[in-house]
Parts: structure tokens; C-alpha cells; sequence
């Protein structure tokens, strides 16, 4: 899917520089470009992009942080060097938990946003619709 938008941005902007109509026509197209880009189906899509983005960057960095304090300080305390690497093997284990666990919040979270964008966006498609007719 990732490929062919690719390709077809790829020829919308060869068109565009490579275009001899000239302005009217950069314009013309630039105008229904931002016709799409306004409409609610695309900026409900836009609003799950970056539901999910701010869901998934809140708190997975601090729980990794943590998590490798944790691993670094077992590993450097005292004991044998069997016993530090068994506590930071058992550091290890508690933080890879909890990371899942954040990354799962974080999905569901995103989820959540989804489902919310999905449903303005219909309220905004059919007020537009009504409001058309």
C-alpha cells in the first residue's frame, strides 16, 4: 500500500514540476489538493495518525529509562558475578513486563483515539452531506 501511494505521489509531483501549463494549472492542481486534504474522511484519518503518535511516545521512553536503571544498577551492585547477573536477568524480566504492559496501554489508547476520530468524522461527513443538500 506504502508503494503505491509512494508511486503516485511520486507521478502527481513529476507532473506538477514537469507541467508546461504553468501557474494556472500548479494552482488548480494545488487547490484540489487542499479540496481532499479538508475533507472529513481524510482528516479523521489524519486525527488517528496523530492520536496514535502522541499514545505511543507518552510513557514507553520513561518505563525503557527506568527499565535500564534497574538492569544496570542490578548488575553493578555487589555479590559474585552469578549472583549480579541473576538479579539483572530477574531486572531484566520485571522491566521487559512492564514495557509490554505500557505498550499495550499505548495500544489501546490509540484504539480508543481511533474510534473517537472515526466517529467525529462521521458526524462532521454527514453534517456536510445534510448541510449540502
Amino acid at each position: 500500500m506504502r508503494g503505491k501511494a509512494a508511486l503516485v505521489v511520486g507521478l502527481v509531483a513529476g507532473y506538477v514540476l514537469g507541467a508546461r501549463a504553468g501557474r494556472d494549472r500548479y494552482e488548480q492542481i494545488k487547490t484540489q489538493a487542499a479540496k481532499v486534504w479538508d475533507q472529513p474522511v481524510v482528516q479523521g484519518q489524519v486525527e488517528k495518525v496523530k492520536a496514535f503518535g502522541v499514545s505511543a511516545l507518552k510513557s514507553v521512553p520513561g518505563v525503557v529509562w527506568k527499565g535500564a536503571k534497574s538492569v544496570t544498577g542490578a548488575a553493578s551492585g555487589s555479590g559474585t558475578v552469578q549472583e549480579r547477573a541473576e538479579r539483572a536477568g530477574r531486572a531484566a524480566k520485571q522491566s521487559a513486563h512492564e514495557v509490554a504492559d505500557v505498550v499495550e496501554d499505548s495500544v489501546d489508547d490509540a484504539k480508543q483515539a481511533e474510534k473517537s476520530a472515526t466517529t467525529r468524522a462521521r458526524a462532521a461527513k454527514s453534517g456536510s452531506t445534510s448541510s449540502g443538500s
